[in-house]
C-alpha cells in the first residue's frame, strides 16, 4: 500500500476536446475519470465516450444540464441526475458511480436525493481563459497529494489544458504518482465513498463537510 496514487478528472465532455484529451492519456498509458454532462451525450460523442471506455477511462456524472442545482426541486435534481445516468447507460453500457456537482454548489436537498458519492478535488483554475499552461502545470503539480483528485476540464475548446497535460502527467509520473480511475482510488485506499453529507477531494479521507 505504500503507492502514491492520483486520479485525474475532467468536467464538461464529451466534446471535440476530450478526443485531444484521450489522444495524450493514450500516449503516457494514463486512465482518467470524466464526469459528463447528460445533454452532450448523443450520437456525435458516442465514438468518443466508446473510446474512453475502451481505454479504461472512467464515466461519470456532472448533471444534465450543468445547472446550479441548489435552486432546483428535488424532483428536478432527481430527474438531472436520472437523464444522465441513463444517457450514459444507453450509449456504453457502463454504469454512472461518481457525482461531480455543476460549479461544486451544493446544498442538503441535493445529498438527500442523489445517491451517488459527492467528488470536488483540487481546482486547478483550467476553466478560466486567463490561466496559463505553465499556471496550468504548476497548480496540479503543487496540488498533488497521495489520494488527491484532480479537477480539469475537457470543455469544447479549452486548448490550454490539452497543451498542459502533457507536462502534469510527466510531472506527476516524476514524483512517483500512479494515475487512477476514481473507483480506483477508493478501492485501492480501502475506503468506503458512500457518506452521507460529504464531498470529496481526496481518498485518504479527507473531505469537506457541508451542511446548510
Amino acid at each position: 500500500g505504500n503507492e502514491k496514487l492520483i486520479a485525474l478528472t475532467f468536467d464538461d465532455g464529451p466534446s471535440s476536446t476530450t478526443s485531444d484529451v484521450l489522444d495524450i492519456l493514450e500516449r503516457y498509458g494514463v486512465k482518467a475519470t470524466f464526469f459528463l454532462i447528460g445533454q452532450n451525450v448523443n450520437s456525435n460523442t458516442l465514438s468518443i465516450m466508446q473510446r474512453q471506455v475502451r481505454m479504461g477511462c472512467e464515466l461519470a456524472s456532472h448533471s444534465y444540464t450543468h445547472q446550479d442545482m441548489t435552486n432546483m426541486s428535488a424532483q428536478n435534481i432527481r430527474n438531472e441526475m436520472e437523464w444522465t445516468s441513463s444517457a450514459i447507460k444507453n450509449s456504453v453500457g457502463v454504469d454512472v458511480k461518481f457525482f461531480r456537482p455543476p460549479y461544486i454548489a451544493v446544498n442538503n436537498t441535493m445529498y438527500q436525493n442523489i445517491d451517488y458519492p459527492f467528488i470536488q478535488g483540487t481546482l486547478i483554475n483550467d476553466s478560466e481563459n486567463s490561466t496559463s499552461v505553465q499556471q496550468r502545470v504548476n497548480n496540479a503539480l503543487g496540488a498533488a497529494k497521495d489520494g488527491q483528485i484532480i479537477l480539469l476540464h475537457d470543455f469544447q475548446g479549452n486548448s490550454q489544458t490539452v497543451q498542459a497535460l502533457p507536462q502534469i502527467i510527466e510531472g506527476l509520473k516524476n514524483q512517483g504518482y500512479t494515475f487512477v480511475t476514481v473507483s480506483e482510488l477508493f478501492e485501492k485506499k480501502g475506503v468506503n465513498p458512500n457518506v452521507e453529507y460529504k464531498i470529496w477531494s481526496n481518498a485518504n479521507g479527507q473531505h469537506h463537510h457541508h451542511h446548510h
